[in-house]
């Protein structure tokens, strides 16, 4: 395997059920994301997307083939292990924004860092800085309810990456959200791709959310269709 990549699959299938009712959701995929990339993957409802996404996020296991992570064989990791690497390389993006309901943007952004037996002032400061650097400073107190949809996904995206994930995963993070703030949110992305180097793979079905990406990969039927460089909308 190439250890230059940051992220390399080899022959990855799922499989679904067992016997005649089973369903192979991925068919032998070869994959590999290079660090700092900023890569769509789009295609219908069923196409393998989602299954695939949820196997680089470590929250699915593959059937089969291999899935390398940095030089981290994720297929052979234990569930605690998986989780780990979950914890402290990759953060989560949305469309629902996940967020708690009656808790501050401030406590909502520092509860990944609960797991990481920090001072309660630590987590406090990396949640105001992840939350400046979405444009949020003026918020920390102000809880779902107080916000714009826009200001939510701002939250969301401050709390993945208050743990400073090497990726970033977005599953349709524009999807409940107006044209306006669709720009708004997808150039926060590119920004924090550009300038912290955090690499993003992010489901969309909209082909101008997907212009914002450096690379579209495209899956049909458990396969890649077709998988090709974009010249990005700000590039």
């Amino acid at each position: 395997m190439d250890h230059e990549h940051l992220i390399q699959l080899q022959g990855l299938t799922k499989t679904y059920g067992k016997g005649s009712a089973s369903f192979q959701a991925l068919k032998g995929i070869d994959l590999s994301v290079e660090r700092g990339e900023f890569v769509a993957v789009m295609g219908p409802s069923g196409s393998g997307k989602s299954t695939l996404m949820n196997i680089l996020g470590c929250l699915d296991v593959p059937s089969g083939g291999r899935y390398q992570y940095e030089s981290i064989a994720v297929n052979e990791l234990s569930t605690n292990q998986r989780s780990l690497l979950r914890r402290h390389a990759l953060g989560f993006i949305f469309q629902g924004f996940n967020l708690l309901a009656r808790t501050s943007a401030l406590e909502n952004v520092e509860l990944p860092l609960l797991y990481r037996g920090m001072s309660r002032r630590e987590r406090h400061d990396m949640a105001i800085s992840a939350l400046e650097s979405v444009g949020l400073g003026d918020k920390l107190r102000n809880t779902p309810a107080e916000m714009s949809g826009g200001q939510q996904q701002r939250v969301a995206i401050a709390r993945a990456i208050v743990t400073h994930p090497t990726t970033l995963f977005a599953d349709e993070p524009t999807g409940n959200l107006d044209s306006t703030t669709t720009v708004e949110i997808m150039e926060l992305l590119t920004r924090l791709n550009r300038d912290r180097g955090i690499t993003v793979l992010m489901v969309t079905h909209e082909d101008e959310v997907a212009e914002y990406a450096k690379r579209v990969v495209r899956f049909r039927d458990g396969h890649i269709e077709s998988d090709v460089l974009n010249e990005p909308v700000l590039s």
